[in-house]
């Protein structure tokens, strides 16, 4: 389903329901809204100076609600109980590192990515979280900044005809602006697949076509089409008529892109595939993604949901939440790996904040503030390292601190957009890309 948010909410302990989200193009439209999209994006190019072009992607994981970073990746097992919850620990490839009891795939995984224990989330609300989380900028009433995937959908533009940024999932949190373009303009957001990959009919509205009547449909369409232009275009004879074109050549041609169709036909994948990141939404995400990036896709963001655990937060990890991120992180690590394409692969995995340290009377975690948990891997970023650390009671960060901002900079620098791009919002002001964040020096050269 092609989307574009206009303010949806995601459903989390804020109480704030999801609202509908503006639903561009299809077939019945033959594509047009799906042009002005494209010719939206070529207006927004076509003043920009030279793409800086660079081989790595990027796919972001996303764990909507916040994480709790005591029961997966900064365990304290010498704390109280109060403290230490429910679970023990494991060792992971890293000497000397271990994690949670529950994630023994990826323990194993573990050479593959670089763990950030000193991460300061800086905030404990969601909403903000996800916009802080994903561009690197605190929330600003007067002004919505653009996510990584907008940005590199900016920098890049389109690769083999499949769109340049692709969300997974519908669990981001609109109210603030979190993983849109913001001043960038609209015809830079993901192109977002609310469809579970999962299901046994899995299909992407718009990009599938499902039989040769519908094909069939689309193209008496497209002639009509054709024909009106033409009739108008003998009438009026201008610029903007002749130039319409292109853009629903694009549209066009992305609808009956065989590229598109079987990066989205993720039944081509054998069983063993699939089964190893994990038959559920997530891990048939994280596949998808995979096929995304190998198709021409630059950024995408895989969302998941269900990490705001204020009750039962053990029992939500033990059963649910911890055996299909084990699965489908550590599959997403070792296809990629197995591939040859983790080198050119940026993995990056974080949520909305860190968790309490102490228990509360509901068995739940509740958010915190001043400590998290994220993880790099691929893309050229140093595996295999511990950044920074909490203290023993996991409250704050106590060493090497790293920021959102820091995280952000990582990103860019990692993908090869310089910290120091300016954009014009649309009153006219110039905005620095990342302002105050710098690239963590334990993982990049």
């Amino acid at each position: 389903m092609f989307s574009f948010s206009t303010g949806r909410n995601a459903a989390d302990c804020s109480g704030v329901s999801r609202r509908d989200f503006l639903q561009i193009g299809g077939l019945s439209a033959l594509g047009l809204t799906l042009a002005d999209f494209f010719r939206l994006q070529n207006n927004a190019r076509a003043t920009q100076p030279a793409n800086r072009r660079s081989d790595i992607n990027c796919i972001l994981l996303w764990m909507q609600g916040g994480p709790s970073h005591i029961d997966t990746l900064d365990p304290k097992p010498d704390a109280p109980a109060e403290i230490r919850g429910e679970f023990g620990v494991i060792p992971t490839r890293i000497p000397g590192v271990r994690i949670c009891e529950h994630m023994p795939l990826l323990a194993r995984q573990f050479d593959k990515l670089s763990l950030i224990r000193g991460h300061d989330p800086q905030n404990g609300s969601h909403g903000v979280a996800d916009h802080l989380m994903m561009s690197g900028h605190r929330f600003n009433p007067a002004m919505a900044f653009p996510c990584y995937g907008s940005v590199i959908a900016k920098e890049r533009g389109y690769r083999n005809g499949m769109f340049p940024f692709v969300q997974l999932g519908r669990n981001i949190d609109r109210r603030f602006n979190g993983g849109v373009a913001g001043f960038l303009g609209d015809q830079f957001n993901p192109f977002e697949v609310h469809e579970d990959p999962n299901a046994a009919t899995f299909r992407v509205r718009d990009l599938s076509i499902a039989s040769d009547a519908e094909r069939a449909r689309l193209e008496r369409r497209y002639s009509m089409l054709h024909e009106m232009d033409n009739f108008q275009r003998e009438i009026e004879a201008t610029a903007t008529v002749q130039a319409r074109d292109v853009f629903y050549e694009r549209a066009h041609a992305l609808i009956t892109s065989p590229v598109a169709k079987r990066a989205f036909d993720i039944d081509q994948e054998p069983d063993r595939t699939r089964d190893l990141y994990g038959r559920n939404p997530l891990g048939q995400s994280c596949l998808l993604a995979r096929r995304l990036i190998e198709a021409g896709v630059h950024f995408v963001t895989v969302t998941d949901g269900g990490w705001d655990t204020h009750t039962n937060n053990f029992s939500s990890l033990r059963t649910r939440l911890l055996p299909r991120l084990d699965r489908a992180y550590a599959g997403l690590l070792q296809d990629l790996a197995q591939r040859g394409l983790l080198d050119n692969t940026l993995v990056v995995w974080f949520g909305d904040f860190g968790r309490t340290p102490k228990v509360n009377p509901s068995a739940g975690r509740d958010h915190w503030a001043t400590a998290g948990v994220a993880c790099m891997g691929g893309g050229g970023v140093r595996m295999g390292e511990v950044v920074g650390a909490t203290n023993a009671l996991a409250e704050v960060v106590v060493d090497s601190p790293v920021r959102p901002q820091d995280i952000a900079a990582t990103i860019y620098h990692t993908l090869g957009i310089p910290l120091h791009t300016w954009y014009r919002a649309q009153d006219g002001r110039p905005i620095e890309l990342v302002p105050t964040g710098r690239p963590i020096r334990q993982l990049v050269a």
